[in-house]
């Protein structure tokens, strides 16, 4: 998908309707959490909408733009005005653009006080393996907030495949208590995961299928099926429109979870904290 995603660059915002809309509500959340963060991290920034924002409530922070694709790391720096991106140098708040994936991050362990993900981990096959390296980059009393798809995405087109017998590839998304199951795993505590269906409207199949490749995941998305079974599935995609428009239902999980103090050494020696009652 990294290809897609760096052909998507271009084109991205005019298609990242749901991205707005839950970074925005993501953005919401953080009214709630008091946090001063002295490095905060986008990652799978995109075009770093999500990175703006958090530049906006943190502005002492370092901020962190991070993306496999490295056209989209050129589209956070062109959608930053010039003057404004001189008033940032010159403060030394310059966004730092990191060509990476979520797996393997190039920061030091402990270096993040926020990482932010907005409908990104749900493209990792596995998303253990990136909480565990986001949870190794976070430092003590860090803050894990994301978003991603959930099970029932795209639940239409699975219902007009039920109607037809066809078993429309569209891709698995993972369940949220299966994801807080993997928070705890990965060391994290209090994870707190909720839900929230959103749908967007579409005249045609074709504009959904037209968004999903603006934005560079339509491959992602929908796997490899013959176009007569697409014909047959669209077609009973068509009965469930309403007021003359076709639905497109996207379950989205919202998780946060903190880094807690460790409780076991790097050799493997359990760590027993004492304080004094009386203070």
């Amino acid at each position: 998908m990294k290809h897609d995603f760096a052909l998507a660059a271009a084109s991205y915002d005019s298609a990242a309707v749901l991205a707005r809309e839950t970074g925005l509500r993501m953005a919401e959340r953080l009214d709630y959490v008091r946090i001063a963060p002295r490095v905060i991290a986008d990652i799978g920034c995109a075009t770093g909408e999500g990175l703006r924002e958090l530049m906006r409530r943190y502005p002492s922070a370092r901020p962190l733009a991070i993306d496999f694709a490295r056209p989209m790391l050129g589209a956070v720096r062109a959608q930053t005005p010039f003057l404004q991106r001189f008033i940032q140098h010159m403060r030394g708040k310059s966004p730092q653009l990191i060509n990476a994936d979520v797996r393997a991050l190039p920061l030091a362990a402990g270096s993040l006080g926020l990482a932010w993900s907005n409908l990104m981990l749900h493209w990792v096959d596995d998303p253990q393996p990136a909480f565990l390296e986001l949870h190794r980059a976070l430092e003590v009393g860090g803050l894990l907030m994301f978003s991603v798809l959930g099970p029932d995405t795209l639940k239409e087109l699975r219902d007009a495949g039920s109607k037809t017998g066809i078993n429309p590839p569209l891709r698995r998304f993972i369940d949220m208590h299966d994801l807080g199951d993997m928070l705890l795993a990965a060391g994290f505590a209090d994870p707190v995961m909720d839900m929230e269906m959103l749908t967007l409207t579409y005249a045609t199949p074709r504009r959904l299928l037209a968004d999903q490749r603006h934005l560079g995941v339509r491959n992602g998305m929908f796997g490899g099926m013959g176009w007569r079974d697409w014909r047959r599935l669209f077609h009973a995609y068509e009965e469930s429109r309403v007021a003359g428009r076709l639905p497109a239902t996207f379950e989205i999980l919202y998780g946060h979870a903190w880094k807690p103090q460790p409780r076991v050494a790097e050799d493997g020696r359990a760590i027993i904290r004492f304080t004094d009652k009386q203070k």
